[in-house]
């Protein structure tokens, strides 16, 4: 018997937009939510006590760079990454397949796995949907992605046909190998900007009847209408009673869009990404606390923000330690960001649960000036 299930809660009537609870051995997750990204068992720049602290439901981390360093096999014996990063909620782990067409400049596709470069030290390795399993299922994460076939943007139709159908043939070896009964599976849509290639794909998984959907290879340089484009051509073969969730999107208006679509499930790297280059998410849009303007301003990053950053400090001294070259101005900046993110989530599931939604919406893009978007 399955650990794990989706509960569809409410669907807004106004808006059509979920809310959700997937039940994990680690604790419920209610959806939508926005799940932070450490790539390397640790979010960067935080503890876990902080990640608990700005009420972080779920958290990923990267099958690629943990196999390379410091390997699965260290991890499970250090109990798992639970145990090993001291996080005690649910954990997601992506199977490697973005970061090796990403990263490594030098590799070979085939039908048995991808041989590749590593890019820490030019090692070769080799990663197969047998192999993704097992460091997933050696690294012990609540959910573990199917090993898939990234597709560039922009790219020729049979080339994204042909990383579909191979997408689809590893997801069932993925599925048929995968046998740790504690960590669930989720398949992976493909289909690059094609929508009748997506509509296929989401039907071809959906009948493999996994525990969850990643839809992926969207966000990769694409102007977004397009990506909406796709989210709501491919959106009504998705199951209703499975979670959805679209990788690597995590800027805010995206979130919002992202839910408007029947999304449930985000993660992004930009939130700690650029406040380590001191920029900071404000429900007015992107601020660089860095420049001037910031000098005398002795206001919060964003009066209604609930973190440490703003409870405690103000625009002018997070910029006087960026200047200074003090580590904590990154930290503050991170909490920020990601806690912006995290509240912005659960505004979001609340409007949905009264049935307000657009309402919500209307009034976020109102405040939020696109031209200081991402």
């Amino acid at each position: 018997m399955s650990r794990f299930s989706y509960e569809l809660v409410h669907v807004c009537k106004q808006s059509g937009a979920r809310a959700g609870i997937l039940h994990t051995p680690h604790g419920d997750i209610e959806t939508p939510i926005y799940m932070p990204v450490g790539t390397a068992a640790t979010v960067k720049a935080m503890t876990s006590r902080e990640m608990e602290e700005i009420e972080t439901q779920i958290l990923l981390a990267n099958t690629y760079h943990l196999h390379l360093r410091p390997g699965e096999d260290l991890v499970r014996e250090a109990g798992g990454l639970h145990a090993f990063m001291d996080w005690h909620r649910p954990i997601l782990t992506d199977s490697g397949g973005f970061q090796v067409f990403s990263l490594s400049k030098i590799r070979t596709i085939k039908e048995e796995g991808v041989t590749f470069q590593s890019h820490l030290d030019g090692s070769r390795q080799f990663i197969s949907p047998e192999t993704s399993m097992d460091i997933q299922m050696a690294l012990g994460s609540d959910i573990a992605m199917a090993f898939d076939v990234c597709t560039a943007y922009p790219c020729d139709y049979q080339t994204a046909r042909e990383n579909m159908e191979r997408t689809h043939r590893w997801a069932k070896r993925c599925k048929e190998y995968h046998h740790r009964e504690d960590q669930a599976l989720f398949g992976i849509v493909q289909g690059a900007f094609f929508k009748d290639l997506r509509i296929e794909s989401a039907k071809a998984l959906a009948d493999m009847d996994m525990i969850g959907y990643g839809i992926g290879g969207l966000s990769v340089g694409e102007p977004k209408p397009i990506m909406y484009d796709m989210l709501e051509g491919l959106m009504p073969y998705m199951p209703v009673n499975k979670p959805r969730y679209l990788m690597g999107v995590g800027s805010p208006d995206c979130l919002v869009e992202g839910v408007l679509r029947g999304v449930d499930m985000f993660d992004c790297v930009l939130a700690t990404r650029v406040a380590r280059n001191g920029t900071v998410l404000t429900k007015n849009g992107r601020l660089v606390i860095r420049n001037a303007s910031c000098a005398r301003d002795f206001s919060p990053i964003d009066e209604t923000c609930d973190c440490y950053a703003c409870r405690h400090y103000s625009r002018a001294y997070i910029r006087h330690l960026f200047k200074a070259g003090e580590i904590t101005a990154g930290r503050l900046a991170s909490i920020h960001n990601l806690r912006y993110l995290i509240h912005l989530m659960q505004e979001i599931r609340q409007a949905i649960l009264e049935d307000r939604f657009l309402d919500f919406r209307k009034e976020f893009f109102e405040n939020y000036d696109m031209s200081r978007n991402f």
